[in-house]
C-alpha cells in the first residue's frame, strides 16, 4: 500500500465502480473531480483539489460512449497539466478506436494514431493500457 503522498487517482465517468476498486486496491482514495455535461453535451471539468507538482492518475474506459468518454479524458488531463500536476498518467483499460490501428484502404485514417496524439497533446506524459484489440 502507499502513503499517497504526491500521488493523485481521478476517476472518469466511464467506469467509476473500476477507478474505486483500483484506488482501494492500492490504498488510496479517489481525488475529486467535478464533471458536468452543458445540454448540448459539451463536457465541462474542474478538479477540486490541489495537484500541483502530484503525479496524477486519471481512470477512464474507452467503453460505452467513446467520444464522450475521450473527451473527458483530454479535459481531464489538460485540467490537471494546467494545474500544475507533476505527472500525468491515463490509465485506459480498452484504448479508444484501437482496432483502427492500420490503413486497410488507401485515403483511410490510422484513428488509433489520432487519439494517442490528442491524449499527448493533452498534456499526458504516460498511459496504461490493459486492452488494446479485443477479438
Amino acid at each position: 500500500m502507499l502513503n499517497g503522498s504526491g500521488i493523485k487517482i481521478f476517476s472518469g465517468t466511464s467506469h467509476p465502480e473500476l477507478a474505486e476498486i483500483i484506488a482501494r486496491r492500492i490504498g488510496l482514495p479517489l481525488s475529486k473531480a467535478e464533471i458536468t455535461r452543458s445540454g448540448i453535451g459539451e463536457t465541462s471539468v474542474r478538479i477540486t483539489e490541489s495537484v500541483r507538482e502530484d503525479d496524477v492518475y486519471i481512470i477512464n474506459t474507452g467503453c460505452g460512449a467513446v467520444n464522450t468518454a475521450l473527451m473527458e479524458l483530454c479535459i481531464m488531463i489538460h485540467a490537471c497539466k494546467i494545474a500544475s500536476a507533476k505527472r500525468i498518467t491515463a490509465v485506459i483499460p480498452l484504448f479508444p478506436y484501437s482496432r483502427q490501428d492500420k490503413k486497410d484502404k488507401s485515403r483511410a485514417p490510422i484513428t488509433a494514431k489520432l487519439v494517442a496524439n490528442m491524449i499527448q497533446k493533452a498534456g499526458c506524459d504516460h498511459v496504461i493500457v490493459s486492452i488494446v484489440h479485443l477479438l
